[in-house]
Formats: structure tokens, sequence, C-alpha cells
């Protein structure tokens, strides 16, 4: 070998070496400057409307809307029936008439009219501008200006009965009403065995106040009767926070009930009828132990009335959640009757729940996973089946409106179109019967749905994460009558803002099929080398990535991390959602803390398989809540793979989260036990009782794993999830002579409140630092004004 040249060669490749790493950290320098463009707050700024709110007229199929597009905001009319749309005023006259009112300008593309609804027992249109009512009429385009408004008392303890006759409040734990007529303002007492933690008080614990305050109390529509669920909490032990920032700092005292504690809180219903004082009807309820009336996820509460208060309906659940009773109680006698019952193992959906009651009992439609699938199902006034409604192998989501003349459903399906994302709501129309079963809104995207009164048309917005929302009015047969509306993107993309994309990916048993979305930079290029950024939620009740067009919330925060120089996806996984199939929706069970875990590696590595850009060696993982526990277990799980985490507001030791959720997710055992007690007589007896047990694994069990960057992030109030969690991974992680970062905010409670600007700049500054080795020189943050 000739080392004349050989020598130069060597020199010229170890400098060229040497350049390669510079040259790929100054192509990926940081964009705070994009971040800032495309926040939550910006992008609604330059957007305006993305959803169309339909404001139906009571009983008619005219409705009216208001919508801001670059044009300004506008207000718009429209007849159904007719099939006609309008401008609901002229705006440039509206701005005339009030400017000469106030003697000062108006901008007629962007009123400030205050309140603005429509009156159906006057038949017009009102609100106000600076505290001055006004009245307008829209068949005769005529603008009335009213008296001034007096500054209304705020009365947060008032709660009306339907026809506006009785007022109902609480008062020292104790329930009480007064006729809203009633010049004196009499007060009459229903109650008197309220006390702390077992109230009929909103504030349940409340110690300080002889004032009125607002009632648990609920009226029954015809305003005869109102009930109660009076909740039992005195032997549940307590919990605090702390608020150091207060003058002087606070303690915050409250009940909390944890997976497994022997003291579980105990719910009754007790109706009461405010011409007979201090009496009232107990239902007769009582069953299993630590059972629940209605309660936490039930749609509607769990709990339903009718027109007529003679009847009340109850959803009644045992505490393993397997098992549930449809109840009919006589508010009267406090009689009650099971109309029929289901065991869903290994619990019931309570998120799909739906109890429709047809003619004041006369039948029942009810939604069922009896086959796997959430569908309707048809019952008579015995609670005898007469018929499946629904058919086919797809979940049934929400009822959306029930035509009794026309004997008629329209419910909320997922996954019933071939082809198409099994995560977007589409609307279909079914007799009773069974019979008509037909798609009602047939575009491609994620729907939401507004029927009038008379059920003969609706309005529904459809979208996608990769297309704005456009609304579209339809007859009841599905058939458009016409367009409405469709998002202003205009200002968006002056901007360059880059719509995310939908992708699909195997679960780790390759065969299940997962759905995300992925956001990339504004300035993205293919041909770089970008780090992917998960944003994760492990579910059961949620998966953690938009089903339509969004520029708040959690998508507004993965489209601005992204502008900062990252791929950032969002996911699902097997168990994180109840849109699909009872298997899906239940595989986490029994194992909450890693059913998600992989299942998420299995969808990113994929993604860099076929996506060049995706640097699979520079992985971070954030979320919030359910999601701040699952970044840190994917971080501890996976310390080879994922690099860094931010985990907000996690509950990383489901054994002292709330008792729902962990005790529906991961299972709770009962067990009983026969015990000896003395009866009456003083004579020693055995007697079954049942306890519970439930154990969840817990992150602290991980620390000695970690190897990557974690930041600790919780607010010092929260209440949901307790800041002992972040405490407690912070204690084993120092035990464990683990480097990590935490912040805690001041007096925040589970969402961050004011501090939420911070924290997202803090997410960016982070998997900057950590990911594209970046440090900032300066110190100061960009904060929006309040």
């Amino acid at each position: 070998m000739n080392l004349r040249y050989f020598i130069p060669s060597l020199l010229a490749l170890c400098f060229f070496a040497f350049l390669i790493p510079h040259q790929s950290k100054a192509q990926q320098t940081p964009n705070f400057e994009l971040a800032e463009r495309f926040t939550a707050n910006t992008m609604q700024k330059m957007t305006g409307s993305t959803f169309l709110r339909t404001n139906w007229i009571e009983d008619e199929d005219r409705f009216w809307y208001e919508w801001e597009d670059g044009n300004g905001k506008k207000w718009v009319f429209v007849d159904a029936a007719r099939q006609r749309i309008r401008p609901l005023f002229d705006r440039d006259e509206m701005a005339a008439q009030l400017s000469e009112t106030f003697n000062r300008g108006f901008d007629s593309k962007n009123l400030d009219l205050k309140q603005f609804d429509y009156d159906t027992d006057r038949q017009l249109f009102t609100f106000h501008v600076d505290s001055v009512e006004f009245k307008y009429h829209l068949d005769r385009d005529q603008l009335v200006k009213g008296d001034s408004l007096k500054a209304e008392e705020r009365e947060p303890w008032a709660t009306y009965s339907p026809d506006s006759t009785w007022i109902s409040f609480a008062r020292e734990h104790d329930l009480y009403v007064m006729r809203a007529d009633d010049p004196d303002s009499t007060e009459i007492r229903l109650s008197d065995d309220g006390e702390r933690w077992y109230s009929f008080q909103s504030n349940h614990g409340d110690t300080t106040s002889t004032e009125r305050l607002r009632a648990r109390a609920s009226w029954f529509e015809d305003s005869k009767k109102l009930y109660v669920k009076r909740q039992d909490w005195r032997e549940v032990d307590e919990l605090w926070v702390i608020n150091t920032i207060a003058k002087r700092p606070e303690l915050e005292t409250y009940k909390y009930n944890m997976p497994g504690d022997e003291n579980h809180y105990q719910d009754e219903i007790l109706v009461f009828d405010p011409e007979t004082p201090l009496e009232h009807v107990r239902m007769d309820t009582d069953k299993w132990p630590d059972q629940s009336l209605g309660g936490a996820y039930f749609s509607g509460g769990g709990i339903y009335t009718t027109d007529s208060s003679d009847h009340i309906w109850i959803l009644r659940r045992n505490r393993t959640w397997d098992h549930i009773d449809v109840v009919k109680a006589n508010t009267a006698t406090g009689e009650t009757e099971v109309l029929w019952s289901e065991e869903s193992k290994p619990y019931f959906n309570v998120f799909n729940s739906f109890l429709g009651i047809i003619n004041d009992g006369e039948e029942y439609i009810w939604l069922s996973e009896r086959t796997g699938w959430g569908q309707l199902y048809r019952y008579d006034s015995e609670g005898n089946l007469k018929n499946r409604i629904t058919q086919g192998h797809f979940m049934v989501g929400s009822v959306a409106a029930i035509d009794t003349t026309g004997q008629t459903i329209y419910y909320e399906g997922f996954g019933n179109e071939e082809g198409r994302n099994p995560y977007h709501a589409h609307y279909y129309k079914v007799n009773f019967n069974g019979s008509g079963q037909e798609l009602v809104t047939p575009e491609n995207g994620n729907h939401s749905f507004s029927m009038s009164d008379s059920r003969s048309y609706f309005v529904h917005n459809y979208s996608r994460p990769d297309q704005p929302t456009r609304s579209v009015l339809r007859d009841s047969r599905g058939r458009e009558v016409f367009q409405l509306e469709e998002v202003d993107m205009t200002r968006m993309k002056e901007a360059g803002y880059n719509l995310p994309e939908e992708f699909s990916v195997k679960a780790a048993d390759g065969f299940t099929d997962l759905y995300g979305v992925m956001w990339k930079p504004a300035d993205f290029d293919p041909d770089k080398k970008y780090p992917v950024i998960s944003y994760v939620y492990p579910g059961p009740q949620v998966e953690p990535y938009p089903r339509g067009f969004s520029i708040g919330g959690t998508a507004a925060r993965a489209h601005s991390l992204s502008q900062v120089g990252f791929v950032v996806v969002a996911m699902g996984n097997r168990g994180g959602s109840p849109l699909r199939e009872k298997w899906y929706h239940s595989y986490g069970y029994g194992n909450l803390r890693d059913y998600a875990l992989p299942d998420h590696r299995a969808g990113i590595e994929q993604l860099a398989a076929v996506r060049p850009y995706v640097d699979i060696n520079r992985v971070g993982i954030y979320g919030h809540s359910g999601g701040g526990f699952m970044s840190t277990a994917a971080l501890l799980t996976y310390p080879d793979f994922f690099k860094v985490a931010v985990s907000s507001a996690g509950n990383h030791d489901n054994n002292i989260y709330n008792i729902f959720w962990s005790e529906i997710h991961h299972g709770v055992e009962a067990v009983t036990d026969s015990v000896t007690v003395k009866n009456e007589d003083g004579e020693e007896v055995k007697e079954e009782r049942t306890r519970f047990k439930s154990n969840i694994p817990s992150n602290t069990e991980l620390a000695d794993n970690l190897r990557g960057r974690l930041l600790l992030v919780h607010g010092e109030m929260d209440n949901n999830v307790h800041p002992a969690h972040s405490y407690r991974m912070a204690d084993a992680l120092i035990k464990a002579g683990k480097k990590f970062d935490m912040m805690v905010f001041p007096a925040a409670r589970h969402g961050f409140g004011r501090y939420t600007a911070y924290f997202e700049r803090m997410l960016w500054d982070y998997f900057a630092e950590h990911l594209l080795d970046y440090y900032r020189t300066d110190i100061d943050y960009n904060l929006p004004e309040d």
C-alpha cells in the first residue's frame, strides 16, 4: 500500500466523519417560532368556527346558528321544511342601529352580541350589549331596545322545577324548597337528618356555611316530586391536598375511595313531595354489598325519569362491575321490581350504556354487548325481550334520537362501514322491530348529529383529522337538503399549516388493526431524520388521538410539539377503547400497568420500518393522567427503546387511585367470610360478610430500570390523581439512585389551569434538550397574555 496516498485519504475521511453529526444537529435546530405559531390559541384565532352548533327552535323545523370565518362573525337562520337559508339579520344594518343607540361605532364583522338566544314564549330573539337588552323580531326585521339589565344576583344554590314554581336548595346539609313566587321566600324544610358526608348538599364536606347551597336534588318533569341520590361517605377515609400559595397555607379535606377499601360509600335514592315536609320515600334497592345505584361512567348517570313522577328507573350494579339490574321503582311506596338483569364478564361496559323508556314504560330500548358487540334490544313493559333491533358485527354508541310516533331510532355506529376507520362515528336509522336499518350520514368521516323535535330533519358535522369540518342539513331519511358551512382554512394555509395524517399498524399480535394520527413540522423534509415522540393514553375509556378535525386540546399540543422538529404520533392499543368489540375493550383487564405497552412499541417500530424519516433511535413519549402513568411505565419497561418521557399528573400507583377506574379496569375480588357475631339476644351466631381485595402492579416497582430522561409533573392540589402518585414515584427513583426531573405546579388541579402554557413550553424544551441535544441559553418563556 502506498502510504503517500493512504494518509491524506484517511485524514479526509476522518474530517468528513467529524462533520456528519455536526451537520445533522445543525439541520435539526428546534423551531420554537413555528411551535408558537401553531398553539391552540393562535390556530383558533386563524380558523374561527370548527363546529356548527345547531339551535333548533322548540317543536319546529327551524333553527339558527352562529359561525365565524375570514369574513367575520355571522348569524344564520334556516327553515328546513321550506328549504330556505338566510342571514338572521343584516350585519351592517345591525351595526348601524347599535351605533345610533350608543353613539359609537360597531364593527359589523365582529358584533359582540352577548347571550344571543331565542325566546320561545315571546317568539323573538334576545341579546344584550353593554348591559342593555335588545329584542329582535325576525319576521318583521325589527330591533327593539329594552331596559338596562339589572345586575342579576347569582343564585348558584337554586334549582328550579321544570314549571318554575318551586326552588330547591340545601342548608347545613338538609334539603329545602320554597315557592318561586313567594314574596317572603318562606323556606320549607324537607329533611332533618342531613350531616357532613351524609348530606343533601352538592358540597357534602362543607363545615363552614349556614347559607343556602346547591342541593343534590333533581326534579321530576311534572314538578310534583324531586329525588335525591344520597351517598353515605361517613366511614370512607379522608384525603388531603394543600394550597401552599394561599395567604396562609390551607388544607383541603375530601373523601376518597381507593381500590379494595373496606369502607365503601353507600347509595340510596329518596323521593320527596314538597307538599309533605319532613317526609320521604326510600326506594327499596338493597341487594349487593357495596352496590352502586347508577353512578360513575353510566350514560345519563344511570337514573332515569319520564314526564310522570310515578316511577323512577335505576341501573343497579355490583361492586365487581359484572352484574347489572334494570330496576323500576314506585315513588309513592318505594317498592321496586327488577325488569331484567344482565351479567357481563369481566365487566359491564358502562361507557356505552343506554336505557330508553318508551311511553312511560310501555316498552324499553336497551344497549347490550351480549354478542360481543354493542347492539340495541327491545323489551316489553314487564321486562321480557321482544326483539333484537340492530343487526351486525359492529358497535352501537349513543342513541341520538327516538321517534316514538314513527317507531324509529337514530343511533351512532362504529365499525359498520367496510374500508373506513372503525372509530369514525356514522349515524343510522332503524325501526323498533329491527327492520329498515340504514346509514343516514354517508360521508367518510367522523360525524355528529342534531335532530329537530319533529324528527323530520337533522344537521350533522363531519370531519377527519386530515379533513376540516363540513356541516350538512339532511331530512330524516338521510337525503341532503343543502350544505351549510365548511371550516375556513385560508389563514392557516397562509401560515404554513399542514394537516395531520391518519395511519394504521398492527398490534404486537401481528393481526389486530390499530389506528392513529401523525403530526409533522410545517417545514418537514422527507430526506431528514426526525425523532419520534408518542402522545399516549392507555384507555380503556378512550384512545389518545382525535377522531375528527381538531385544533384544540391534546391535538393542538401534539401539533405545536411537532413544529419544534419532531414527528409526533398518537395511536391506540388493545384494551384502549369501548368503541370496538368487547374482547378488544376488556383486553387489559387484570393487567392495568402493562397491557398497552407491547402494542405501542410494535406500532412505532412498524412506522419506522416504512417511513425513513422516523429515527427509531430517538424515541420520546409523553402523556397526562393515565398517559402520565403509561409514559413512565413505557420508559421503565423498555429502557433501551424509549429515551425520554414527560409524565404529567400520572397515576403511577393505582392502588391509591380512585375506586372506579382501578376496580373496573384491573378488577376487584369479592371474598365471603363466615364470622361470629352476637344477635339481638346476645347469642353468638355465624354471619357471612363480603370483603373486596385488589392489588395492582405500580410504576414504583420498576424504578430500578430507569436509563433515559424522565420529567415528572404534578399539580399540588390535584384531587383526582393525588400528588402522592408522583411523590411515591420520586421516592422510588431516589431510593434506586436515579437522576430525574420534577415540577410541581403550586395550587394546580388535575388539568394545571393557568400553568398550561408554561407546561407546554417546558414540554418543548425537555424534548429538544434530550432528543435534539439543544439547550436554550435564554431562560424566558414566551407566555401568552391572560
